[in-house]
């Protein structure tokens, strides 16, 4: 077995007993180039590239914010994590700095193990950021690529899938269509900001996770429409009644994976119909989950599951603006969602009001 490529640091400093010092510090970890001059730098970028660069900032021709200019101008660059290097005498703008893109500063003299440990937590970001980036990059495509997969399911998920929307009025087939595109908008939007994202890396098919949430209530099939379709408050022997659809969704799914296919899907079915209705407080059903106990694909859509409600006409109630059911939304942060997730929303609300109103539209033309 071949040994594990060491990560590179580059390091530029016009002061050679410097350099000297950093590298001897660094060798035994990382592979090391040290570079007195930034011209030295740009040349060496031609053919190696760095996981990361240690940049002195008080350099003769260049200083270290101009090399960064030019490494943030270029897109072969920009994304290389540049930790300024400065002696502690020098009077330095660590504001334009961080501005210009730097991750860190560390001064001169180095400590050996503040600078090992500094690097080894810059590099440790960056993979994770990497590996973020890598899959907000790909997960369209992989939506695209696992499609024709989920629709070679066995006939019998299609099917009640088909008899669930057609046995309800058309409103249940377009609560699945928008349920769907926000648990999308969630998910893209935690990507992006790198939140969760132990969990989802702990998914083992992104293209199955947002197709996965069509079957979240396909326990109502065996809820009867009296109780279904009632124009006013359910009783409470109603409700309970009402409750049992989630087990009963579950069970149906897990019939359907012992004779499908993917059962992968299928597994991620079963995760967001059994959750969805749990609450962040402990107070939901069916099991009283608790916080995190939630799994994060239950947490998104117990979300966008009751943003649809809110904002949809239901037997009982008139559609809430979208405004309206933001702010209930907003309000039950903590008790019934999760308080991280609510933050997300908040910064999607806009791309939820908008698929709301289009739908709103649609319906009334």
């Amino acid at each position: 077995m071949s040994a594990k490529k060491r990560q590179t640091i580059m390091l530029v400093d016009d002061n050679l007993a410097n350099l000297s010092i950093a590298k001897n510090m660094l060798k035994d970890s990382y592979e090391v180039y040290a570079l007195p001059s930034a011209e030295r730098l740009f040349k060496f970028l031609e053919t190696v590239a760095p996981d990361l660069i240690l940049l002195d900032i008080a350099m003769p021709g260049m200083s270290g914010f101009d090399v960064m200019h030019v490494l943030k101008a270029d897109s072969r660059y920009a994304d290389i994590p540049v930790i300024f290097v400065t002696a502690k005498s020098e009077e330095v703008n660590e504001l334009e700095g961080l501005e210009l893109g730097a991750v860190d500063y560390v001064t001169k003299p180095f400590s050996a193990a503040i600078l090992l440990k500094r690097i080894e937590n810059h590099l440790l970001i960056q993979r994770q950021k990497a590996e973020l980036k890598r899959l907000n990059n790909n997960l369209a495509g992989m939506v695209k690529e696992q499609t024709a997969q989920i629709l070679g399911l066995q006939s019998s998920i299609i099917n009640i899938v088909a008899e669930f929307v057609e046995f309800r009025d058309v409103l249940t087939g377009e609560h699945i269509s928008r349920t769907q595109k926000y648990v999308e908008l969630l998910i893209n939007r935690l990507i992006e900001d790198g939140i969760y994202s132990e969990e989802m890396l702990s998914w083992e098919n992104m293209g199955y996770v947002v197709p996965s949430t069509q079957l979240h209530d396909i326990g109502k099939i065996f809820i009867s429409d009296a109780i279904l379709n009632k124009p006013g408050k359910l009783t409470p022997e109603e409700f309970e009644t009402m409750k049992t659809h989630v087990a009963k969704g579950v069970e149906a799914i897990r019939r359907l994976a012992e004779k499908g296919e993917n059962k992968l899907f299928l597994q991620y079915a079963e995760i967001v119909a059994g959750t969805h209705h749990e609450k962040w407080d402990g107070s939901g059903y069916p099991a009283g989950l608790k916080g995190l106990e939630i799994p994060l694909l239950g947490r998104l859509m117990a979300i966008a599951d009751v943003y649809d409600a809110l904002t949809s006409a239901r037997p009982y109630k008139k559609p809430f603006p979208a405004e309206v059911a933001a702010g209930i939304i907003y309000k039950d942060s903590g008790t019934h969602f999760d308080p991280v997730l609510v933050d997300v929303f908040k910064k999607v609300e806009g791309d939820f009001a908008r698929i709301a109103n289009e739908s709103a539209e649609l319906r009334n033309e």
